[in-house]
């Protein structure tokens, strides 16, 4: 078994941040309201996937490219996911900064991409168009902005909660990935009337710039609360489970000295 080299890493993550806003929130402006002409009754039909398919096209993205890449870099995809785990000392503070850089690169290309492609479609509108977080008057359901922050905090908390179990050890290995994706499409369900959903910063950033309509300036938020959350959920884990990992080498590098063969095994035969 090799280890990854950081380049591979932040690839991976920079590919599954893009996946995510561009499955994700592609599928809210391509795909949530279709209205197809019914020529018998002379109305529109519907043929949109609505919240509930917005809701599962995030978790499967999640789900996806976790199965795909999670083995390279951990399958975060989310600064506060990030940060979280770091604070659960799953994750090495060094890294932080790189991964939450190639998160918010991958988002902004994936923003870009939904951008570009909406674009061509006669008479659409970017501005307030490309499934921003809001709140107050950007707010999908008009909710002002402790709700929203409140809302934001405590679902990415629970989010990382379930990362957190999930990875564990002692989680049935092989469903980590299915568990975390209907974990994002259940947080979805719950609050994108509230705000959109974010419980990502990169997801939030890599649409808000090309939204506008106020999405720039409302953007701390969808920073703040989400950090607020993973960390909170990072630092009391191990309190509410009992689930303590804290002292792991999570370096990914082995000490020479740590290397031990078996009496009799030629420690340089080809394994």
């Amino acid at each position: 078994m090799t280890t990854p080299t950081m380049t591979q890493r932040l690839g991976a993550e920079l590919l599954g941040t893009f996946w995510l806003v561009f499955g994700g929130c592609g599928s809210a402006v391509f795909a949530a309201v279709f209205l197809a002409p019914n020529v018998v009754a002379g109305q529109s039909v519907q043929l949109g996937i609505g919240f509930v398919g917005v809701a599962l096209a995030f978790g499967l993205t999640v789900m996806t490219m976790a199965y795909a890449v999670g083995h390279v870099s951990g399958a975060h995809f989310n600064p506060a996911v990030t940060i979280g785990v770091a604070v659960a000392r799953r994750f090495e503070w060094k890294d932080v900064p790189a991964y939450v850089g190639a998160q918010v690169v991958g988002g902004l290309l994936g923003g870009l991409a939904v951008w570009g492609i909406a674009r061509g479609r006669t008479g659409f509108d970017a501005t307030g168009g490309l499934a921003a977080n809001g709140y107050g008057d950007h707010s999908p359901g008009g909710y002002g902005l402790v709700s929203v922050l409140v809302a934001e905090a405590i679902l990415t908390a629970v989010f990382v909660y379930v990362i957190l179990g999930a990875t564990d050890s002692r989680a049935p290995q092989g469903f980590a990935p299915i568990a975390i994706g209907l974990a994002l499409t259940l947080i979805h369900l719950v609050s994108i009337p509230i705000s959109n959903t974010s419980v990502n910063p990169a997801r939030s950033t890599g649409v808000a710039f090309f939204n506008g309509d106020g999405a720039p300036g409302q953007l701390w938020l969808f920073w703040l609360a989400p950090v607020l959350g993973a960390a909170i959920a990072g630092a009391t884990f191990h309190l509410i489970t009992g689930v303590d990992r804290r002292d792991r080498d999570i370096s990914g590098e082995i000490e020479p000295e740590d290397v031990r063969v078996a009496e009799g095994v030629d420690p340089d035969a080809v394994r």
